[in-house]
């Protein structure tokens, strides 16, 4: 066969290689992407606000969702009671079971000692070892006695059938337990989060809400509220203001470089305009 032949061969062998390997791939993606569809009947469900983003708002980096745990990482020696803190990424947004809605929305429920459901179909039981929190709250007090644990997140949707939203299993270690009141770590208040001073783009900033609860604004559910960010600049002719009607706790930031402010609010979902907390600034430079 003719150098030229062979080499023809061999590219289109890697081609065909190439575009195998793509489709398997696609059939994993497809086989592991979260389960969007609710439980209850389409006609029932409220529908997901449609938002336009903003043009300083970056592509999200990651292929897959994931529910975080945002102040406890593996192998941590804790003392309780212990306020822990969730996080969602990936676009979804959190959203109370009494209003069922449709699109990429669910409440996080607290895996003590157990491991992923087999059975995706199935709901999630309401045992001390599978806690849920379904008015869309960000954070529970632990309360363990000492000893090992192992720790997971799993969102699931109001008929609590768990969406393929969750987070690595964590093991901690609690050390101690004192007699603090639990309720008194519960401080109502935001609070955001950067990855340092100084960033590069993109960059996450995450929100954080405690003692109130998160939904989407068309569940108009009383008690509960949305994220309002607002990024500003020396240079900027106006404020960026990014409202998170959906329930999203987080966004990814892609502005041009220079000095910004960050301003978080909590928006009332009952009551338009109607802030629940006081707002919270932070400095950035994006480099």
């Amino acid at each position: 066969m003719h150098d030229g032949n062979l080499k023809t061969v061999v590219w289109l062998a890697q081609r065909l290689v190439t575009a195998c390997m793509a489709l398997a791939a696609a059939a994993v993606l497809a086989q592991a992407a979260p389960k969007i569809a609710n439980s209850a009947p389409a006609d029932m469900l409220l529908p997901e606000a449609q938002v336009e983003l903003h043009p300083w708002q970056a592509a999200l980096p990651r292929l897959t969702a994931e529910a975080y745990f945002t102040n406890l990482h593996q192998g941590d020696k804790i003392e309780t009671p212990f306020l822990v803190k969730f996080g969602l990424s990936g676009g979804w947004g959190l959203a109370p079971i009494a209003k069922p809605i449709s699109g990429k929305s669910g409440h996080h429920h607290l895996l003590v000692n157990r491991d992923l459901p087999l059975d995706f179909k199935q709901a999630l039981p309401f045992t001390d070892q599978y806690i849920h929190f379904g008015k869309g709250q960000m954070e529970t007090v632990l309360n363990l006695a000492p000893g090992q644990y192992q720790l997971r997140l799993l969102l699931a949707d109001d008929k609590h059938l768990p969406y393929f939203v969750y987070s690595k299993p964590m093991t901690i270690t609690v050390t101690k337990k004192n007699t603090t009141d639990p309720k008194s770590l519960v401080v109502p208040g935001l609070s955001l989060a950067v990855e340092g001073r100084s960033v590069k783009r993109p960059f996450r900033v995450q929100f954080h809400v405690s003692g109130l609860n998160v939904a989407h604004q068309t569940q108009k559910e009383k008690d509960t509220g949305h994220f309002r960010l607002t990024v500003s600049s020396g240079t900027a002719s106006k404020s960026a203001v990014m409202d998170f009607v959906n329930g999203q706790t987080e966004v990814w930031l892609e502005p041009p470089l220079g000095e910004y402010t960050l301003k978080l609010d909590f928006l009332d979902n009952a009551n338009p305009g109607k802030m629940l907390a006081v707002g919270v600034t932070q400095s950035v430079s994006v480099e």
